[in-house]
């Protein structure tokens, strides 16, 4: 098994980790299954808010290139738990996106912002979907 894998956002080789690994399958589950044009997508986008330094595991943008989505990866031990939510919704502080993703490659939960809270979605939109 190679030491590294393909980013094909940030178009280059990089370390194989377990949470990598997560935001690779991510990032094909995205444009894959969710037609999100590779394009529209980051990976590990730095950011900062009140002062503090923060990178977005991936971030999808909308038509005008603002912030759609912010998706959060853990690897697969990690528990999809209230602190991992908390580290979306503190991101969102800065990009105000409208769906927040939670992953640690087994389990992956979306959510979508209605009004001031984020609602639980049974089913991943695809991007038009979401764009509209």
């Amino acid at each position: 098994m190679s030491e590294f894998l393909w980013d094909p956002l940030r178009k280059k080789s990089v370390a194989r980790t377990p949470e990598e690994e997560v935001r690779q399958w991510f990032i094909s589950v995205l444009h894959e299954g969710m037609h999100v044009p590779e394009h529209m997508m980051n990976s590990e986008v730095a950011f900062s808010h009140n002062g503090k330094r923060y990178r977005a595991d991936i971030l999808v943008f909308d038509r005008n290139a603002h912030p759609l989505m912010v998706v959060e990866c853990k690897r697969a031990e990690v528990a999809l738990d209230q602190t991992v939510v908390d580290q979306a919704l503190r991101y969102n502080r800065e990009l105000e996106v409208k769906y927040i993703v939670i992953t640690n490659g087994l389990k992956s939960f979306i959510f979508e912002r209605r009004g001031d809270a984020f609602e639980f979605m049974e089913k991943a939109p695809l991007w038009e979907e979401m764009t509209k």
